[in-house]
Parts: C-alpha cells; structure tokens; sequence
C-alpha cells in the first residue's frame, strides 16, 4: 500500500512539472556568448543649472562630458579603448564669487591575450594611459603590464535581439520563436561592422536588415521597415556580464605635479551582472599604488551603476562613484558622488535627462567651500555620436 502511494504521489508530481520541463526557458542574455564583437558607445554630454532672484548675482552651474568607449572582442584577445574628459564652470550666488572653470580628460587602451583561445580563463594585459586637467606641470602617462583572470561578454546584440523580436510580435508581424533564433538573430547583429566593411556604409543596412529577417522568416516590408526602426532609430543601452580579475606593475612615467618616473602596482576588477533583461549592474574598481621612496601613495576608484529600461525610450540611470587617495605628505582625499538620471531618447542619437546629484568630498580642511554636501538638479541634453 506504501509503495502504491508513493507511486501515486510520484506520478502527480511529474505532472505537475511536467509543463515546467518541456516549455523553454525564457531567452537571457547569457544565451549570447559569440567570443567575436564589437561596440562603440561615443556620448556629448551637457548640463546647465541657472538660479536667480533673492540673490546678489545670477549663479549657474554647467558640465560637459564626452565619454567615448569601443571594445573588440575574438576568441584570444580583448582590446578596449576608454576615453572621459569633462568641463566645467560654475559661479556662486554672492557678489564676490568669480567665476570658476575646470577640466580633466583621461584616455587609456587595454589589450588583453587569452593564453587559452575561446576560454575565460588567463590572460596577460598591457595597458597605457594619457590624462591631462587644468593646472598641470605635464600631462599625466602610465604604462602597466600584468596578469588576470576571467571574462566580460558584450551582450548587447541579444538585448536587441528581444527588443527587436517583441516588436515585431506587438504588431502582429511575428509569432513565436525559439532560443536558437533570437541567438542567430543576436549574432548577425553583433557582425553589423562587417557588413558595414563589406557593403559600404551607404548600402550595408539592407543586406543586414535583410538577413535578421532571413532568419525571423520574411516578415514583409512593414516587418523591414520595423526592424530598421529598432536597430536604428532606437537606443538600447550596452549589455555586459562576467567578472574579471587583474594585477601589474608598471610605471607613472610623467605626472601633473611634474615629478619624476615612479613604479607603480595595479590591481583592478570588474563585475557585470543583467539582473533581468531590463536590469543591468555594473561595477568596476581599480587601486593603483605609486611607490616612491619620498612620498607612497595610492588612489582607489569604484565606479557602480544600475540601469532600469522603463520603455523603449525610457532609461532609469543610478551611479556612485567612490575615489579615495592617501599619500605621505598631503591631505587624505575621498570624494563620493552619487546620481540618479531619467533619460528620454528622442531618437537613437539624441536624449534629454534629469538629474538629481548629491557630492561629498571630506579633505580635513575646514573653510575651503567643500565642507557641505553639494545637491544639484540638472537638466541635460546628450547627443549619441556612435
């Protein structure tokens, strides 16, 4: 009778699984995991602030950021091209505050071998930087070489994938479709350069266009004419996940205080997580330590950010920056900026954005107009240059 029981228990909770073990599981980012792609992200942002009235003078606060970013990914090698310059200029609500003007730029290439083709294993890095700010001696260099462990995937090309996939089944364009298409669909996408390299830049997109509806299975000209509208006329925010670990040594070969070359260690680590395929996290951290007989120091950088796709056209863009730095005979500096945006993209190149901003800088100094944490309300336009 026991055995009959559990029998019975068995069979009905088979069935009851039964729907979850034949239906696919929905498609994800980490279903892409083409080790050949490409990106570029290119961004001229700007933000202006005007207060007046019940004051001694107009103030304003105004930013400008471009922020550049292309990665090439193949089987045994990473290559990444960072450039962030920003400009600012500001003055205060009282008759003696001046106005004051800021900039800083930094631009880096890092080119990571994969000792093993295809893995996410070890790899060893060369790295090089140039930075330049207002009231330099001489331009900031670096160069570091070291070791490191894991992977980054650009996801991207499937997040376009879904998007273009769901608007072509909200208009009735498209039904049903498997795994196995939204990731040859993903990996067409992702090989959009060389199309571009083969076709030409005037006749590329309806080769392109042609072979993702290829393989959606003809879906018409008003399917055509939809996927050119997403992949083209809408922004979709880059999409990443893995970790990765890295370590060298290298040297600061010219600084902006104009001292000298000194060694330097480097270790550094990233984290991409897409929570869901509207959610992504991101973390990236870096400790770079200057060994100088006279004056060790070190600066620490943790860049973390959260992004929620509202709609089609809505972004929801929350960071924190933290920097630290400590050196043996100055001040011990840490600056926290915390900002939250919502981004409304007019069209793939243009976007309008509000931004609430909180800055904390603690450098034990009493008096010098950074004592108090400094809120800001901006109201920004970007526009996309890739």
């Amino acid at each position: 009778m026991k055995k009959h029981v559990h029998s019975l228990i068995a069979t009905s909770i088979s069935l009851s699984f039964a729907p979850f073990v034949l239906a696919e599981a929905p498609v994800t980012m980490y279903d892409f995991d083409e080790a050949t792609s490409a990106y570029e992200d290119a961004y001229l942002d700007a933000q202006f602030n005007l207060n007046g009235g019940n004051q001694d003078q107009t103030s304003y606060n105004g930013y400008i950021n471009l922020d550049y970013e292309q990665v090439f990914d193949s089987p045994d090698r990473t290559t990444k091209l960072d450039f962030v310059g920003t400009g600012s200029r500001s003055r205060g609500p009282n008759a003696t505050d001046d106005s004051v003007s800021n900039y800083q730029a930094l631009g880096a290439i890092t080119n990571d071998m994969y000792f093993q083709p295809n893995s996410d294993g070890a790899f060893w890095y060369g790295k090089g930087e140039v930075g330049v700010q207002k009231g330099m001696e001489d331009p900031f260099t670096k160069v570091t070489v070291g070791v490191g462990y894991g992977r980054v995937v650009n996801a991207t090309p499937m997040a376009k994938s879904i998007r273009l996939v769901e608007a072509l089944q909200e208009r009735g364009l498209l039904g049903s479709v498997g795994k196995d298409t939204y990731i040859a669909v993903a990996d067409v996408i992702s090989r959009e350069e060389e199309y571009r390299s083969r076709y030409g830049l005037e006749d590329y997109l309806e080769y392109w266009i042609q072979d993702i509806d290829a393989l959606l299975g003809n879906v018409g000209a008003r399917g055509a004419i939809r996927s050119y509208d997403v992949l083209e006329n809408e922004r979709i925010s880059t999409r990443k996940y893995g970790w990765l670990v890295r370590a060298g040594v290298g040297a600061v070969i010219s600084n902006y205080d104009g001292s000298d070359s000194k060694p330097v260690l480097e270790i550094g680590a990233e984290y991409h997580l897409p929570i869901n395929n509207l959610l992504q996290f991101s973390e990236e951290a870096i400790f770079t330590a200057i060994l100088d007989d006279n004056d060790n120091g070190y600066v620490f950088a943790n860049d973390m950010s959260l992004t929620y796709e509202f709609s089609d056209n809505i972004d929801w863009e929350n960071g924190w920056l933290l920097t630290h730095s400590e050196y043996e005979h100055s001040n011990d500096i840490t600056t926290n900026t915390v900002a939250s945006t919502f981004r409304y993209y007019i069209s793939n190149s243009l976007s309008l954005s509000l931004t609430g901003l909180l800055e904390d800088t603690e450098d034990n100094i009493d008096n010098n107009g950074n004592d108090e944490i400094d809120r800001a309300l901006l109201f920004g336009v970007t526009y996309r240059l890739k």
